[in-house]
């Protein structure tokens, strides 16, 4: 995935967490094919090898791989100086860590509901603050990948629900706090994006997954490239003066269609759990 629009950052280094698969890795891969020194992250080491392979059929650059897990504060800690060492600063982090399963609240286990919140929230927290050393300094960028349920209430999701929200928060609290010092920080919340393992997970089956492209105002489910192309615009000079901002790339989706398709899908999802999720 390459992006729609046509940005440069020939001299910018990336890093993205997460950046090893479907939205992330779509976007870390649209860095690289406008210029971009990148580093991905996530817990397989396999992924890791895989994603760098693709960044370099792209471009030439020396791109850079680690693996770690976001729940775990040393091995970010370790990650994050493998990084520095190699790139010496960062320009644009994009944090998109992220954990999901569909589950009925009456049956989600504290573990399970503790796993997604140290995976997105406290997961978030650790590499936004690894990463703010490497940061400090006007023009660097920090974009987060939320998700709808951040804002919309769907059943079977109460531990993400919960986990995005608070980084949302997470965003418009740093934005304050570190944007004399330069520092942007936004997130984007995909809608229905085609391809990917959550819409995969959350509306199985190509039947359902044309009910929720009908629920879209501009009726069509989304693509990587829609994502990777908003979060070029975001770490672009054209957004210098956006931050804190929480932006929905969803063709309209969260303008209603959201509601009643996720409060569907959510119950179906929890129609079909069963036993308590660990």
């Amino acid at each position: 995935m390459t992006g729609k629009c046509r940005f440069d950052f020939q001299d910018t280094q990336v890093f993205v967490v997460g950046g090893t698969s479907g939205i992330n890795l779509g976007i870390a891969l649209a860095f690289a094919a406008a210029g971009a020194r990148v580093a991905v992250a996530s817990r397989s080491q396999d992924k890791v090898a895989a994603a760098l392979a693709q960044l370099r059929a792209i471009s030439p650059r020396e791109h850079l791989g680690v693996s770690f897990d976001v729940r775990d504060k040393d091995a970010v800690a370790n990650g994050f100086s493998v990084v520095a060492e190699a790139f010496g600063w960062l320009d644009v982090l994009i944090s998109g860590a992220a954990g999901n399963f569909p589950a009925a609240a009456a049956s989600l286990s504290e573990n399970g509901f503790k796993s997604v919140m140290d995976i997105d929230l406290l997961g978030s927290f650790q590499v936004l603050k690894q990463a703010y050393p490497l940061m400090r300094r006007p023009g660097s960028n920090i974009i987060q990948i939320s998700a709808p349920q951040a804002a919309i209430a769907m059943p079977g999701q109460v531990h993400v629900c919960a986990a995005k929200a608070g980084v949302d928060m997470l965003t418009r609290t740093l934005a304050m706090e570190w944007g004399n010092e330069g520092i942007r920080i936004n997130s984007l919340v995909p809608g229905p994006i085609a391809g990917t393992e959550g819409f995969e997970r959350l509306a199985p089956g190509e039947a359902l997954q044309r009910r929720v492209a009908a629920s879209v105002p501009m009726q069509r489910n989304g693509s990587v490239t829609d994502i990777a192309s908003a979060a070029l615009f975001l770490a672009s000079e054209a957004a210098d003066y956006i931050t804190g901002a929480v932006l929905p790339v969803d063709g309209g989706w969260s303008l209603g269609g959201a509601s009643m398709a996720m409060a569907e899908l959510g119950q179906m999802a929890a129609r079909q759990d069963s036993g308590e999720h660990r």
